[in-house]
């Protein structure tokens, strides 16, 4: 079960060394973006005692020689180096330069001597792929950008990777989402360390939500990971997502493949880090919420118009993955929009337009989960657990 940050914090590791808890090392590298890398410099670099924020004490290393370069040509220069980390209680990684490049081999030996030593690891955005290069994601939840979610998946297939959060807390590892997922995290261990009025304090302060709800469903793109664009899969991707009004299944996609269901499983898994089957309700459920959002019709009618065999199973994984039924979801975006705006059916009636082809949002579960056909029962794979009771969030269990 999740817990609530108001609740008793669990007991915290033991510190060893000169490490001390209160000290927030952050570790920047070149071509870092810098918005993401002034997320954790803002929250823990800034005193705002006089607002009621505890004081944390920041020290920036630099993961490699400098100078840093970062957005613009703007080039960084790092009072510290990798030695200062081992005083740190916290080490946060807010990005990386390339998800395809290896991150140095000194950075990586720095974080698991933190680990191990008892310091709490973070990992902003792109981040968590430093985190997995240094091993410590292996069995673990995860996060990262939506974009770059199947990529961790496949390359570090141990990483159990869910893109629908905002951020995961697993106790001593910590990962988030792109961009301004990174705030909601770093305000996430200002609760879990001080409790909810500080983190308070601190959002009022940055002109932010203490917490944000939902996670990054509303943000998943139409497009392919590099890593299937040209392979003969995204043609069979790309009849799928031109044919979700009708009830097809993973079988009639492998036929289409020419391949055993065993054999497409596993091929689509090492292109995309996503099960076949998660894929395709994931691909129903987004366009549902788009036809709840520009069309007049019923339910029922969504339900038929996306593929699914009843309602129950559209209602079922719609709260799964976006959190509300969605009659809900449907009131309150329309209590968002601008009066006078009216749906236009005509345009999501039918199948997926043709300019969307080769291309389809991949969504994961947690690695290995799968969920039996509309129907909306787990299979022998468990399906990723019900959103937690802070919503944008996965913790980890207690107890």
């Amino acid at each position: 079960m999740s817990h609530d940050s108001t609740a008793a914090p669990e007991e915290a590791r033991k510190l060893t060394g000169r490490r001390r808890r209160e000290i927030v090392a952050v570790l920047l590298f070149s071509g870092g973006p810098i918005f993401e890398s002034s997320i954790p410099l803002s929250v823990f670099g800034i005193d705002r005692q006089d607002a009621g924020v505890p004081r944390y004490r920041l020290m920036v290393c630099s993961g490699e020689d400098g100078p840093l370069r970062t957005t613009g040509g703007l080039e960084l220069t790092a009072p510290h180096g990798l030695e200062a980390i081992a005083k740190a209680g916290t080490v946060v990684v807010p990005a990386w330069r390339s998800i395809t490049s290896p991150p140095p081999a000194e950075s990586l030996d720095a974080l698991r001597r933190a680990h191990q030593e008892g310091a709490r690891i973070v990992g902003l955005c792109t981040g968590a792929f430093v985190l997995a290069a240094a091993g410590l994601l292996d069995g673990r939840p995860a996060t990262t950008h939506w974009m770059y979610a199947p990529t961790l998946a496949k390359r570090y297939p141990s990483v159990h990777v869910d893109p629908r959060e905002l951020f995961v807390d697993d106790g001593d590892v910590l990962t988030s989402a792109g961009t301004a997922a990174g705030i909601d995290l770093c305000l996430h261990i200002v609760r879990s360390d001080h409790g909810s009025e500080a983190a308070g304090a601190l959002a009022r302060r940055l002109v932010v939500p203490p917490r944000r709800t939902g996670g990054q469903e509303r943000y998943l793109d139409r497009s392919l990971p590099e890593e299937i664009g040209a392979d003969p899969l995204a043609e069979v991707v790309a009849w799928a997502l031109e044919h979700l009004h009708e009830q097809f299944d993973v079988e009639t996609l492998a036929a289409r493949a020419y391949m055993s269901r065993r054999t497409f499983d596993r091929r689509f898994r090492s292109l995309t880090g996503s099960a076949p089957l998660q894929w395709l309700i994931t691909q129903r459920v987004l366009q549902a919420q788009r036809l709840l959002e520009t069309s007049d019709y019923s339910v029922d009618e969504v339900a038929g118009r996306c593929g699914f065999r009843s309602p129950v199973a559209l209602r079922g994984h719609f709260r799964r993955q976006l959190g509300s039924s969605p009659a809900a979801y449907r009131a309150a975006y329309r209590a968002r929009r601008p009066q006078g705006e009216r749906p236009v059916d005509a345009e999501f009636a039918g199948p997926v337009p043709a300019q969307t082809r080769r291309t389809a949002a991949v969504a994961l579960g947690p690695a290995g989960a799968s969920v039996a056909a509309e129907g909306g029962k787990p299979t022998s794979d468990a399906y990723a657990p019900a959103r937690p009771t802070l919503p944008g969030q996965r913790e980890r269990p207690v107890g």
